[in-house]
């Protein structure tokens, strides 16, 4: 596996831990409001976990962006702003970030090893 991808495997298994810390943060401020989605900690940052672990990744990602989305429109645009949801919003961009740049490599692996 390439360098690249298991350094943003890495990165990535660490911000999910952060996530998880600003959902709980940010349920704990929020009883009332249904808690985030979970993002589920990659094992390691091995071949076989992304390849069997990462489309359910992608999902989980997808269901947070969502959450977050709807939970934006209800608190308005002039809402005040909350600590804990810019602390999940922010590792949730952070992950966003790390996801897109793991697709992109994997594609290009593919790429590379079809031709």
């Amino acid at each position: 596996m390439e360098v690249r991808l298991v350094q943003l495997l890495g990165s990535f298994i660490s911000t999910t831990s952060e996530y998880t810390l600003a959902r709980l943060e940010f349920a704990t401020r929020h009883p009332r409001i249904a808690a985030p989605p979970l993002i589920a900690r990659l094992p390691d940052a091995s071949e076989r976990t992304l390849l069997t672990h990462w489309d359910g990744v992608e999902q989980q990602l997808d269901q947070v962006r969502r959450y977050l989305r709807n939970l934006d429109d209800r608190r308005g645009k002039r809402g005040v702003y909350d600590r804990s949801f810019g602390n999940l919003q922010r590792t949730y961009r952070e992950l966003e970030q790390y996801g897109r740049a793991v697709r992109w490599v994997m594609t290009v692996e593919d790429r590379r090893t079809s031709s």
